[in-house]
């Protein structure tokens, strides 16, 4: 039927055809008839499109089955409300009365193909479970199909009108509330020696400051202590928030007399199925973003967690409150176990050796049975290690696998620099612990330990030393049994490391702990020989710096020639690169058999810890790492130039932000 339907149409465009050629012929023979074949023309393309248009109505209406001739099946499926069509070959063969009334809008297309009526359909995408859905006509559709797609056979269209629900459900999820806390990092510290009308001035610019931020949407503000605000907002507006990536946190930073005084974080929790759900995320959202050292908000959805900000330096608290409360919970905790094991991160450096030191002290002046978990082979600080085994200690260090034959339920873990699962000496370890303490100065990643007793985490310490220090002068020492010169020279070589020999990262209570190690008798020059090298470890460390690239003001080493014994030349490159001219920041990686190993360094003008995050690492704004395994050198050089890429075109659009 189709064939002779454009057969039908062909004689009469044929013919049509004949007619203009005639009245051509006429009017040039006799010029005088020009309008009267111009005329002849019009009615007879008007004529045709009239007759073809009927044709096709008249049609249209006869395989709908308007008609004394149409069968009970043909019946049913017209006086169907839901719109129905059938193909012939890709080609509408018929529709029922919904289909050219709701979604034609009373236009016959019938014999027409189906990609020239509703170009978005997929007929084999409507086959499936949940549909197609499309949107045709300013209304919104969910397209099953069924049948068989070929020339001969039939394929029927459904189509479900869901433009209502579609509509009010896009209005359910932009209304959803996304609960927002907001602490000022430091509050006490800012105002604590400001004359009362400068505290009323700074208080109430943060108050406006917040105001105006939660007054551009339809949310509430409400102040819940003298330093944390609580926010709802609606999802539309916290997607506006998340695009613009919290321009709260750069005003805040223009309070006060000096810039940077004041800062905020942020913790937000987002698509909760409750309220009371979306204030537990929010406050495990602010709690990750004062864990990486504030002035950043952190985003939790069911999806996981997602950072903004955090470009400033972390605060230094002065107050040593939570220092004393710390070593008197670990102390009862010492008293109520009857061992104790302290373990640091894989490849230990003197920062998680020293601390792990200077707990073990801890240990023995609670009088309980200890030792230091580390793998000696992997170890970076193996002359410190040996160190004490000329001192006649090296009973007091144990390899991983040795030390879970010890492991028992009275057993005390102390992880110290760390606070991830991943980055542990060793996972068995920590899974048969039963009672867990962390210390650690580390910014806070995802996936970090989450069942311990007590989580000391300060991202303000200059190292895990530096805390361990500090819980040391809270625990009553005698003459006799106190920290020995070698175990202060232990503690004293993990702080310079962190800092750079006092150059980065360090604060008040930094020099307050040096002190203290220095009246315990820790020697600086005794110090310095645990940093000093073998002459083929310097090789390989300026073989490093030699093959290094500059990309985007980053010095960029990637080497698979350096042996595992000698991974400590691995963070040393990275530091001597930031002595060259130019370079704000230094990736070094090398590949020693098992995984692809990164150290990052910077001078604090890029956070080396966003970009490590990317490659699944952490660590602080100036210091940083991370592992890849089963991962090509080409695979992790190109992982790496990407974050590298991504962190300066953040930055740039920050800058272009803060004018």
């Amino acid at each position: 039927m189709k064939k002779r339907f454009a057969a039908f149409d062909a004689a009469i465009l044929i013919l049509s055809a004949a007619c203009v050629v005639l009245c051509v012929a006429l009017a040039v023979a006799q010029p005088l008839y020009l309008a009267f074949a111009g005329g002849v023309l019009l009615v007879t393309a008007l004529a045709v499109w009239l007759n073809l248009h009927w044709f096709r109505r008249r049609i249209a209406r006869f395989l709908r089955g308007i008609s004394s001739s149409s069968d009970t099946a043909q019946n049913s499926f017209a006086s169907l409300k839901m719109p129905v069509v059938v193909l012939s070959g890709g080609t509408v063969a018929w529709y029922n009365d919904a289909f050219r009334d709701d979604v034609m809008g009373e236009q016959d297309v019938c014999l027409l193909p189906l990609a020239k009526v509703i170009p978005a359909i997929d007929p084999a995408q409507t086959q499936e479970k949940n549909g197609q859905n499309i949107e045709y006509g300013g209304q919104r559709y969910t397209v099953y199909g069924s049948g068989v797609e070929s020339v001969d056979s039939l394929f029927v269209l459904y189509f479900v009108n869901n433009t209502v629900l579609r509509r009010q459900a896009g209005e359910y999820l932009a209304t959803r509330p996304a609960v927002m806390i907001i602490a000022v990092d430091t509050y006490d510290e800012i105002l604590r020696d400001m004359k009362e009308s400068e505290r009323a001035r700074v208080a109430g610019e943060i108050e406006l400051t917040l105001e105006k931020f939660i007054g551009g949407t339809t949310g509430f503000l409400r102040r819940i202590s003298a330093s944390q605000y609580i926010a709802v907002v609606e999802e539309r507006h916290m997607q506006e928030l998340v695009k613009g990536r919290f321009p709260v946190l750069d005003a805040a930073r223009t309070i006060g007399d000096e810039p940077g005084t004041v800062t905020f974080s942020i913790g937000v929790g987002r698509l909760a199925q409750t309220l009371r759900e979306g204030e537990a995320m929010a406050m495990q959202a602010l709690d990750m973003a004062l864990g990486r050292g504030g002035d950043q908000a952190a985003v939790k959805s069911p999806e996981g967690f997602a950072f903004y900000g955090g470009v400033s330096r972390s605060v230094e608290k002065r107050s040593k409150v939570k220092s004393r409360i710390i070593a008197s919970a670990i102390r009862d905790l010492m008293m109520q176990s009857g061992s104790v094991l302290i373990m640091g991160h894989r490849a230990s450096d003197l920062d998680a050796l020293g601390a792990a030191i200077g707990m073990l002290r801890f240990a023995k002046l609670c009088g309980k049975p200890a030792a230091v978990v580390v793998n000696e082979r992997q170890s970076l600080a193996s002359n410190l290690v040996e160190e004490f085994r000329r001192a006649g200690r090296g009973e007091d260090f144990i390899e991983p696998d040795e030390a879970e034959k010890y492991m028992d339920p009275d057993t005390l873990l102390i992880v110290v620099d760390t606070h991830v699962k991943a980055l542990l000496e060793s996972q068995a370890l920590y899974q048969a612990a039963k009672t867990v303490v962390v210390i650690d100065h580390h910014r806070k990643c995802v996936g970090h330990i989450d069942d311990s007793v007590v989580f000391y985490h300060e991202p303000y310490a200059s190292s895990a030393s530096e805390l361990v220090s500090e819980l040391l002068q809270y625990i009553d020492m005698t003459k006799e049994n106190r920290l020995t010169p070698l175990e202060a020279q232990a503690l004293l070589a993990g702080i310079m490391l962190d800092t750079r020999n006092y150059a980065l990262h360090t604060g008040v209570r930094t020099f307050e702990a040096s002190a203290y190690l220095r009246r315990m008798g820790a020697q600086t020059q005794a110090v310095k020989r645990l940093f000093n090298s073998s002459f083929e470890t310097y090789a390989y460390k300026a073989q490093l710096v030699t093959d290094a690239e500059i990309y985007m003001g980053c010095a960029v080493v990637f080497s698979d020639h350096v042996p595992p014994e000698l991974n400590v030349v691995v963070p040393q490159a990275a530091n001597d690169l930031l002595t060259i001219n130019g370079v704000e920041a230094s990736f070094v990686a090398v590949d020693n058999g098992t995984q692809i190993a990164f150290s990052a360094r910077s001078m604090g003008e890029v956070n080396v810890q966003l970009i490590m995050e990317k490659l699944g690492g952490g660590g602080h704004l100036t210091m940083a790492g991370a592992q890849l395994r089963n991962t090509t050198m080409a695979e992790a050089k190109r992982l790496l130039l990407d974050a590298i890429t991504e962190y300066r075109e953040n930055q740039r659009i920050e800058r272009q932000k803060n004018g």
